[in-house]
């Protein structure tokens, strides 16, 4: 359940709720309507006259002490969404809101939440994590010291809840499970998998192969952005049949040096960059643990949610797996029209 709470005024319960918050001195209240509704009547083409009646709405953010009055739901989407256009058509926006999405593991996850979350890409996300901020997750799970020990799921849901309160956001903090799997996969229309556990990975794509649901998965080394179109062949071997057929069944009796061998050969060995493949060794020595960076992890969100936005706008890709490694982009990149020095410089 969300933790913030949408408050409309005309409900008395509600009204009795903000008038309580707002003589409360340890509430912190934000009242910016008069400057939204100004950028509200700049908008081109302007509103209907029904969406210009909608009554704002206050929401309370418990975790920071703080009320914040909003335009109403569709005002409020119409105008944080205007500068989509027409990249994202408004019609398409519409479209779009009526898409459910689940992500698992929130590191990441969180960034490829959150840019759904900016650019609208969904009416419904579903956050799966069990594990809690660390100190180390932060060179590159985008939070602050404030965050520490906060259930990663959670964590997700409040930043995106302070983008777009309207949205509709449900947290798994006991992350995807034999008994929560169903829960989490029923009715959506694509999972995301950002994931550790070998388990987990093989468990979400054996229930989603026989839902008919998409996955889509980016590792955070080379830029390996993965899909299976579950929905388009329910017979289809998991990670493109890399393991054999494997099912979730078949890991009860492996090692967990046997899955993380399998982990490995779902990623091709052949084609890790140098670098992670120089660490492999060292992991459980003289490494903790993968390593990671926050911009791999920031440019993991924006590849998942272009596919996304893909399958929102009804051009979804096939199955299949490309790779966008950016280092290898730049160190091959060559100027069409170099600089020439001058002769103070030769």
């Amino acid at each position: 359940m969300p933790e913030h709470r949408i408050l409309d005024r005309f409900i008395t319960v509600d009204s009795a709720e903000i008038e309580r918050l707002t003589s409360d001195q340890k509430t912190v209240v934000l009242d910016t309507t008069n400057e939204q509704t100004r950028s509200l009547d700049a908008l081109l083409p302007p509103l209907d006259d029904d969406a210009r009646a909608e009554a704002t709405r206050w929401v309370h953010y418990p975790w920071r002490h703080a009320l914040v009055h909003l335009l109403g739901p569709t005002s409020f989407r119409r105008l944080r969404l205007d500068r989509n256009r027409n990249k994202i058509t408004a019609a398409e926006q519409d479209s779009v809101a009526r898409l459910s999405v689940g992500v698992v593991g929130l590191s990441v996850g969180h960034a490829v939440a959150h840019t759904l979350a900016l650019e609208g890409l969904c009416g419904e996300l579903r956050l799966a994590d069990f594990d809690d901020l660390d100190l180390s997750n932060l060179n590159r799970v985008p939070a602050t010291v404030f965050d520490l020990g906060v259930n990663k799921a959670v964590l997700a849901a409040r930043r995106i809840a302070e983008i777009d309160p309207y949205l509709t956001v449900h947290t798994f903090t006991d992350g995807i499970t034999p008994g929560t799997v169903d829960d989490f996969l029923a009715g959506l229309d694509v999972v995301v998998e950002e994931c550790d556990s070998m388990d987990a990975k093989v468990m979400i794509r054996d229930h989603a192969r026989r839902r008919g649901i998409p996955v889509v998965m980016e590792t955070s080394d080379g830029g390996v952005l993965d899909v299976e179109r579950f929905d388009l062949d329910p017979e289809r071997p998991l990670f493109h049949g890399l393991l054999g057929d494997i099912d979730h069944a078949s890991l009860t009796s492996m090692t967990a040096a046997q899955k993380a061998s399998m982990a490995a050969q779902i990623l091709d060995p052949t084609k890790v960059t140098a670098r992670m493949l120089a660490s492999v060794p060292e992991i459980g020595t003289t490494l903790s643990s993968w390593p990671q960076l926050g911009s791999d992890v920031a440019l993991g969100g924006a590849s998942v949610a272009a596919v996304i936005r893909a399958f929102a706008l009804g051009t979804p890709p096939p199955s299949g797996r490309v790779r966008i490694d950016l280092d290898a982009l730049i160190a091959g990149s060559r100027d069409p029209h170099p600089r020439v020095a001058s002769r103070d410089e030769r």
